[in-house]
């Protein structure tokens, strides 16, 4: 199994090859959800608060999913 390097933050540890595979097919899914919406923001008879509210909202949902699979730790301070 190959193990990608963490990302150079700190918290961000080494990651599998299946956990990369993993967030990256939650990145595609993620892409083509705010690509509808992207469309729907050109419509005039939609609410863009209302959109804005859900997209923020879907974009942290992602971004919890990605963060439970990658799971960065917390960092030690002075």
């Amino acid at each position: 199994m190959t193990t990608h390097s963490g990302l150079p933050v700190a918290g961000y540890q080494p990651q599998s090859e299946g956990a990369v595979a993993r967030v990256n097919a939650c990145k595609r899914v993620e892409e083509a959800v705010l690509r509808v919406l992207d469309e729907l923001a050109e419509r005039e008879d939609v609410d863009k608060r209302w959109l804005a509210l859900g997209r923020s909202s879907i974009e942290q949902g992602f971004m919890a999913v990605n963060r439970s699979i990658f799971r960065p730790a917390r960092v030690a301070i002075d």
